[in-house]
């Protein structure tokens, strides 16, 4: 028993994804869909020699032929692709005996000129996507013009894009858009035999346990904290965790928490009319007396005499 068509879906509508009117940026360039679709070309049938002023990528998922690039005659079978960037001449040939599917990702690329790309910024990691896409189109207009097989299976986001126009709920452009950029970089894969990609930015793991811990001292101020409790959130020892705080803030564990409570402890006293006793309690303080002696520590003045201040400021 044969397998079924894993492409069968797209059969109901085969150019559904065509009749979208898909435009999107990746990075530094903006690209516009022309045509997303599956075909099938009877036995024998020839498309005769033309060329287009954008990229046109070519799957075959069933069957085999031929396509002449650049005046090179190759063979086609099922599971390859090959790509004709702008300008490139080529004539395909389904096999005289046997029916050929193609999936067809034609693509307008243009990159975006200094204006257009006037709100670019490296915040939220879009330097890296502009690397990646620069990275990919580059590759992409170096492939030489032969086939080659479809190794990272490229052709299986056109069901994955086609089910997400099928499906009509809310993230269907994102995933069509996503499954567009996943065509072009697995079809750039597709021809480096050990293909390497950009080098991520790596964390600088103090600064970044050292915030991780800051927010949970942030967020958990009002409630009883220990070095040891925040250490286990943060995942390292508490001996790390000290080291961290002194190197980061100057400051020990229990300093930087007394001072996070403190910061909160002023607000409250100028904006509110509470007593110093649910001041306390709601800060993570013990009692009134000890905020009252770690307060005057800090400030100088008591906390009474510090909201009397405010109040006459104000």
């Amino acid at each position: 028993m044969s397998q079924p068509f894993y492409f069968e879906p797209m059969l109901e509508n085969p150019t559904a994804l065509d009749r979208l009117d898909l435009s999107f940026r990746w990075g530094s360039y903006g690209l516009r869909v022309l045509r997303c679709h599956l075909t099938s070309f009877p036995a024998g049938t020839i498309i005769d020699f033309h060329h287009h002023s954008e990229f046109e990528i070519h799957y075959i998922p069933y069957g085999k032929g031929s396509v002449n690039l650049d005046g090179v005659t190759h063979a086609l079978q099922e599971g390859m692709l090959y790509v004709t960037a702008p300008g490139v001449s080529h004539r395909q040939e389904a096999d005289k005996g046997e029916e050929m599917g193609e999936l067809c990702l034609h693509v307008d690329i243009v990159k975006l000129t200094e204006e257009d790309q006037s709100e670019l910024t490296n915040a939220w990691g879009e330097a890296w996507e502009i690397a990646e896409a620069d990275a990919c189109i580059r590759q992409l207009g170096e492939l030489p013009h032969v086939p080659a097989l479809d190794r990272q299976e490229a052709m299986k986001c056109f069901l994955v894009a086609y089910e997400a126009w099928r499906s009509n709920q809310l993230g269907q452009y994102t995933i069509i858009k996503q499954s567009i950029v996943q065509m072009l970089l697995r079809t750039v894969g597709a021809y480096k035999a050990d293909p390497h990609g950009l080098n991520l930015p790596a964390r600088d793991m103090k600064s970044y346990r050292y915030q991780l811990a800051i927010q949970f001292i942030e967020d958990n101020y009002r409630r009883p904290l220990t070095l040891e409790l925040v250490a286990e959130r943060v995942q390292i020892s508490s001996r790390q965790l000290q080291r961290i705080f002194k190197e980061q803030a100057n400051l020990s564990f229990s300093e930087y928490l007394e001072q996070v409570r403190l910061k909160h402890v002023c607000n409250e006293l100028l904006q509110t009319s509470l007593t110093l006793e649910k001041i306390a309690e709601s800060n993570g303080f013990a009692s009134s007396n000890y905020l009252h002696y770690v307060f005057k520590k800090a400030h100088g003045v008591t906390p009474n005499r510090f909201r009397d201040k405010g109040l006459l400021q104000g």
